[in-house]
């Protein structure tokens, strides 16, 4: 699998393409906004868009899902159903922020906890976890080592809990007890900022480390 970072919008979404080299078939994750940018990385890539995985559906992240899913004829899977009143929501998202008018649209499939996504011959397993928003989750391939985690944990940081049906305690639960068993080597793409890996987050990370306070 290849994969390729694109940020978009003024919050520097990580936006992810997902390349199954053996079918040159991607998904684009978290397509918030920029879709021109993402267009461009697509065809740099020379893939052949499959659809749309989506972690949650903040506007920074799903913003530009209807756009895209509209342009390339593309289903949509994910996240789970707990972020459908983010999604209805999203208007007035655009609106609270700056972002350009976007449109609400319903998922294909919404995504539960043990759930598996395809792009081309790559199977991604999907993990709900809840904390940031209710109904977030994350794409994990165990042959590539490799975690699409949205905005659960960052490198040196953790998601934000203040907003509607956000909750401290169950992201905390969510990172220690479901991301960081799946080990130390793999390597995670946050929503915004650098990629690390769960073993660097376990032994530095203020908030979730084995050695927090």
């Amino acid at each position: 699998m290849s994969v390729a970072v694109v940020p978009v919008t003024a919050f520097a979404q990580n936006c992810t393409i997902l390349k199954c080299n053996k079918t040159n078939k991607a998904a684009i994750v978290d397509p918030g906004g920029d879709i021109d940018r993402i267009l461009q990385q697509m065809q740099a890539m020379d893939v052949i868009p499959e659809k749309i995985l989506l972690t949650h559906a903040h506007i920074d992240h799903a913003g530009g899902t209807a756009e895209l899913a509209r342009t390339l004829n593309l289903p949509i899977e994910g996240p789970h159903e707990g972020d459908l009143f983010w999604i209805q929501g999203l208007p007035q998202q655009s609106a609270m922020f700056g972002f350009p008018a976007v449109e609400t649209f319903t998922p294909d499939r919404w995504l539960n906890d043990n759930d598996t996504v395809s792009v081309g011959d790559v199977t991604l397993q999907v993990i709900h976890c809840p904390g940031h928003t209710p109904g977030h989750v994350v794409f994990y391939s165990a042959n590539d080592q490799l975690a699409i985690v949205g905005d659960v944990i960052f490198q040196g940081s953790i998601g934000r809990t203040d907003f509607p049906q956000g909750n401290h305690a169950q992201l905390i639960e969510s990172i220690r007890e479901k991301l960081f068993p799946l080990g130390d080597d793999v390597t995670f793409i946050p929503g915004h900022g650098p990629e690390s890996t769960f073993g660097h987050e376990r032994r530095s990370n203020p908030f979730v480390s084995d050695h927090r306070g």
